[in-house]
């Protein structure tokens, strides 16, 4: 099933997000994630922009794999994270342009660090403790910020907000264009 994006503006997206009770099965959520994240062309999506108040999000970065000598492996970088927790943040912050699918056509550079240890289960129920660095350890901390009521435009300076708050406004009101079916918590 492919649900609709919920847009920035809606209370979802600046909420903690709950934990899920252990042993839930959760495997059709994440496959529709999946599909919904897949019918929007992203490569995350947290349970919030749903609509669902919940700690779980789904990536799949194999979509940004380069053909690049030098590029970044993201091969096999699909995976859904259930009740996670960073652990650690660790390395030099690094600017990267980040886009999301709840503010559609706002793409802007944020700065993180550079590599993280996680805590997580999978689908399964199976408890998992990884290290992630480089493009993928930030999409997971985009991902993980929207479970804990954050979005990468909250990492910009004040001016920079200025400037998108017009923008930002028409999105809550559903005035954008996307490839996909929204929910704008002003739409009239």
């Amino acid at each position: 099933m492919i649900y609709p994006i919920v847009m920035y503006g809606d209370a979802v997206l600046r909420k903690k997000a709950s934990d899920i009770e252990q042993g839930t099965d959760v495997k059709q959520l994440v496959a529709d994630m999946f599909e919904t994240m897949y019918a929007a062309n992203g490569v995350g999506l947290a349970a919030p922009q749903i609509g669902k108040p919940v700690r779980l999000f789904v990536v799949d970065g194999t979509s940004m794999q380069d053909e690049e000598e030098d590029a970044e492996d993201m091969t096999g970088f699909k995976k859904a994270f259930i009740n996670p927790v960073i652990l650690t943040e660790e390395g030099e912050e690094w600017d990267f342009e980040e886009g999301c699918l709840s503010i559609p056509n706002i793409r802007e550079k944020v700065s993180r660090k550079e590599a993280l240890r996680i805590r997580y289960y999978d689908e399964d129920w199976n408890l998992y403790e990884e290290d992630f660095d480089g493009v993928k350890a930030r999409v997971i901390q985009h991902e993980y910020d929207h479970i804990e009521g954050k979005l990468f435009i909250d990492y910009l300076t004040p001016l920079k907000k200025r400037m998108l708050k017009g923008k930002l406004s028409d999105i809550s009101k559903g005035i954008v264009d996307t490839d996909y079916r929204i929910l704008a918590p002003l739409r009239k």
